[in-house]
C-alpha cells in the first residue's frame, strides 16, 4: 500500500491537534538545533557508551534495552533498587542524540523502524523515534525519505491492528503518523481530520 491505513473509527486526530504536534515539534527542533553544542560538550555518564554507527544489535540494546530486546518481561524482586539503563535503555537524552551526526541518526532510525517491522511499539521505541525525527535535517536525504514513509505505514497498520484501543499507544502512533506526513511534507501519508 502507498499511502497510510486510516484510523480506528473515533480515534482519527483532529486537524487542530495535528497542527499543535507539528508546532511543537518544530519547537523542539528549533531548541535542539539551538543548544546542539552545549550537550555535546556536556560530558556523558560514565555507563553510557554509545555503539558505533554499525552496530545495529548494539543500538537496538542501547535504545531498547535488554528487556524489550530480549522481550523479558518479568521483573525480578530485586530490580526496584535503581534505573538499570542496560535492562531497560538508554533514553534519548539530549546529550546523546547531540553527539550522533546524520549519518547515525538515519542508521539508528532504520534499525529502529526494522525492529518496529516485526515487534510491537513500545514506549521506548516511541521516544526514540521522535527524538531520532527531531535530529533529522531537512531537507532528507532520499534514505531518510523512504526511512519516514515506511515508518508511517507501519505505524498505521499497527494501529489499525490495535484491538485493545489503547489510547496511549494510539496517540503515540497518531502522533509519528502526523510529523511524517505534515512536518516533514509526505501529505499523501496523512490523517484525513475527523
Amino acid at each position: 500500500i502507498s499511502g497510510c491505513q486510516p484510523a480506528p473509527e473515533g480515534y482519527s486526530p483532529t486537524l487542530k491537534w495535528q497542527q499543535q504536534q507539528v508546532a511543537n515539534f518544530s519547537a523542539v527542533r528549533q531548541s535542539l538545533n539551538k543548544h546542539r553544542n552545549h550537550w555535546r560538550s556536556q560530558h556523558l555518564d560514565s555507563n553510557v557508551t554509545m555503539p558505533k554507527s554499525e552496530d545495529e544489535e548494539g543500538w537496538k540494546k542501547f535504545c531498547l534495552g535488554e528487556r524489550v530486546y530480549s522481550e523479558i518481561d518479568v521483573l525480578s524482586d530485586n530490580e526496584n533498587l535503581g534505573i538499570d539503563y542496560l535492562k531497560v535503555g538508554f533514553p534519548p537524552l539530549l546529550s546523546i542524540v547531540s553527539r550522533m551526526n546524520q549519518a547515525t541518526v538515519t542508521s539508528v532510525l532504520e534499525y529502529l523502524i526494522s525492529w518496529f517491522g516485526e515487534k510491537k511499539f513500545t514506549p521506548e521505541l516511541g521516544r526514540w523515534l521522535y527524538a531520532l525525527l527531531a535530529c533529522l535535517e531537512k531537507p532528507l536525504l532520499p534514505e531518510a525519505h523512504s526511512l519516514i514513509r515506511q515508518l508511517a505505514r507501519r505505524c498505521s497498520e499497527v494501529r489499525a491492528l490495535e484491538e485493545s484501543k489503547n489510547e496511549e499507544q494510539i496517540s503515540a502512533l497518531n502522533l509519528i503518523i502526523c510529523l511524517v506526513s505534515r512536518y516533514f511534507d509526505q501529505r499523501d501519508l496523512a490523517d484525513e481530520p475527523s
